[in-house]
């Protein structure tokens, strides 16, 4: 059994909510698992408590924690690439409230785990990462994915044309919402992609993001710059059925260091096909608990 106790620490004098899953003999291996936006350190489905309570009845100390602006936390929300004070103020209390913690591990879903990716090599603390579904968006990115994952699925399936030959999907809509798609893939503009019948299963979710400097490089491009900074270990958990992660493949495919990062030794990839984003079955949500704690156990 484990105990939960409620936390409250500063951060660049707002407060912070947080609830450390405390072990009765705990590792010092501790786990900090911060939560992408817009959601609170419950998750969607519970899943952030569920896997924090898992981690703990196996001896590994967890603190789940809302940043500024989210859930009950004090402050305003800066965006993902801004909340480095946060995620130091989530270790600094994870190793405060359990002295025998000597190194933590950042786990994060979708913005998340590219707000982790950023955080992990500036802190020596930090000896992995855990990263789902990572949130590397950008304007063609995300029409790349629209055309090559949702539009050929939609091909392929009968029900689509069955539709189309019974006036249950407008053509003119379709090839509006594709040219528009193909234009922002080539860089040339066009409207927000608007497929015909979206899929909340293969949808892309919100997610609250400042606009960076307009000097800024691609998100891909800087989170491979923090991948490589980062020395320790990486659990990559996927899901088959979800544009975001789909979105990353890609990229990190077209990418020779993506693709050199992703092959090596440290990196532990694991792929749940027939999941969605959240994984909001609880055979995912159990198999990614149980992913994640033999990967804590395994080096």
């Amino acid at each position: 059994m484990s105990r939960e106790i409620p936390l409250v620490f500063p951060c660049a004098g707002d407060s912070l909510i947080g609830i450390l899953h405390d072990p009765e003999t705990p590792a010092a291996r501790g786990v900090l698992l911060v939560v992408g936006g817009p959601q609170y350190r419950v998750g969607s489905h519970r899943q952030f408590l569920l896997l924090a309570r898992h981690l703990a009845d196996h001896g590994i100390p967890v603190l789940r924690m809302d940043y500024r602006g989210m859930g009950d936390s004090d402050g305003d929300y800066l965006g993902f690439e801004h909340v480095h004070d946060d995620i130091a103020a989530g270790v600094d209390a994870l190793v405060a409230h359990c002295p025998q913690v000597a190194e933590v591990v950042l786990w994060g879903l979708c913005d998340a785990a590219s707000a982790n990716l950023f955080y992990a090599a500036t802190d020596p603390r930090v000896a992995g990462v855990a990263l789902l579904n990572p949130w590397v968006r950008t304007v063609e990115g995300e029409a790349k994915a629209y055309l090559r994952h949702y539009y050929v699925a939609r091909l392929k399936d009968p029900e689509f044309w069955r539709k189309l030959a019974s006036g249950g999907v407008n053509p003119a809509t379709v090839l509006k919402s594709m040219a528009g798609l193909v234009a922002r893939a080539t860089g040339r503009g066009g409207e927000d992609p608007a497929p015909e019948e979206p899929s909340p299963a293969e949808g892309l979710p919100t997610v609250l993001m400042p606009a960076p400097p307009a000097d800024a490089a691609p998100l891909p491009d800087r989170m491979l710059a923090a991948m490589a900074a980062f020395e320790g270990a990486v659990l990559l958990i996927v899901s088959g059925r979800d544009l975001t992660a789909k979105e990353f493949l890609d990229a990190a495919q077209a990418s020779r260091g993506w693709r050199d990062l992703l092959a090596a030794p440290r990196v532990v990839r694991r792929d749940l096909e027939a999941a969605d984003h959240t994984f909001s079955r609880r055979e995912w949500r159990d198999r990614i608990a149980a992913w994640t704690l033999d990967w804590l156990k395994s080096w």
